[in-house]
């Protein structure tokens, strides 16, 4: 029969052995020791003054008392170091870095999580809640197939709820993809406050941008016959999208148009003329530059109508200029400026 017990090596009392109260207190030490291990700290030196039962873990090249002890466990009893040898799946928690770790047979690692399970929540480098029940904090995350394809689902309960994508800077939403509030897939954009939607897909596979700049523009009335050398705006925005809008007033009546983006702009100007003595129509940007010029001919009725592609900044603005004589006629589909933003 052994002198020790084969896994935490206590000493047996012996037959006939005398003082056998000292056998059982070591063992009784021992057993303090081991049960409910708590490393204080993973040191090469003997700490000057350790606590009475404090337990070490003994690391590469020690000195003094643990000389030639590296990878025991060194516990202060009564005055001097007891050193015990770990086991494979011994279990100790470790105060200077509170984790609770496991002996492999070569080293103390983590305990690894489960090959399968289920948790509430669950942090990576970060504090989950009930709302954000995985919460990650790193410089980039990787989803990799397994062999084929890959998918990353987001499922919501019902049409009226959201599944989406969220984009944020400094902890507030700036874009957002996916199915917000139907069925539709949407990019949405916002300033820090209002959302607008930017581009949206029906099931039929129809794509519409509600705030992309568009805009119809002409002045109310029957007829006008302008000034030369003056030019004219508009009373009316028939179709307004994406931020089109009238501006200022203009000396020959009207407002200006105001370009509400920076881009490529389609631009259609029809001119409806009741007579002429000759004349020219002509649709000037910030009042100085000429984007189009029609020249009349003297007569009657005629309709003139050109059709261009034209750069505009953000609050550029277009108008009217008159050269010659004649009376032009007012209204929706007559006299008219249409725009719509390609790019």
């Amino acid at each position: 029969m052994a002198d020790t017990t084969v896994n935490l090596n206590m000493p047996f009392i012996l037959p006939s052995q005398a003082q056998k109260h000292v056998t059982h207190n070591e063992a009784l030490l021992r057993l303090d020791t081991l049960v409910h291990l708590t490393v204080v700290a993973e040191l090469a030196t003997p700490p000057g003054a350790p606590a009475e039962g404090a337990c070490y873990l003994v690391a590469t090249a020690p000195t003094g008392a643990w000389t030639g002890k590296t990878g025991r466990i060194a516990s202060w009893q009564d005055g001097y170091w007891a050193f015990a040898e770990p086991r494979i799946g011994w279990r100790a928690w470790f105060l200077a870095v509170e984790k609770l770790k496991v002996f492999s047979g070569t080293l103390w690692q983590d305990i690894p999580l489960p090959a399968t399970g289920r948790v509430d929540e669950l942090g990576i480098n970060a504090t989950p809640d009930s709302t954000n029940r995985l919460a990650l904090a790193s410089p980039a995350s990787l989803f990799s197939h397994a062999g084929n394809g890959h998918q990353i689902k987001v499922n919501k309960a019902a049409s009226a709820d959201t599944a989406s994508l969220l984009f944020q800077s400094n902890w507030t939403g700036y874009a957002e993809m996916g199915l917000a509030g139907n069925t539709e897939f949407s990019v949405k954009v916002s300033d820090g406050t209002t959302w607008r939607t930017g581009l949206s897909i029906s099931a039929a596979g129809h794509v519409s941008q509600p705030n992309q700049p568009a805009a119809r523009a002409f002045r109310s009335g029957t007829s006008f016959t302008p000034t030369a050398g003056q030019q004219s705006g508009f009373t009316t925005l028939a179709l307004a999208h994406g931020g089109f809008s009238l501006g200022a007033a203009v000396a020959g009546g009207g407002n200006r148009v105001v370009a509400p983006a920076t881009g490529l702009y389609l631009v259609a100007l029809n001119v409806s003329v009741l007579s002429s003595s000759g004349h020219a129509t002509s649709l000037m940007l910030n009042a100085t530059q000429t984007l189009i010029l029609m020249n009349g001919i003297a007569g009657g009725a005629q309709i003139q109508s050109a059709t261009g592609i034209y750069s505009f900044s953000a609050g550029d603005y277009l108008t009217l200029g008159h050269a010659g004589t004649a009376q032009l006629e007012l209204g929706a589909g007559k006299t008219e400026l249409s725009l719509a933003m390609l790019s």
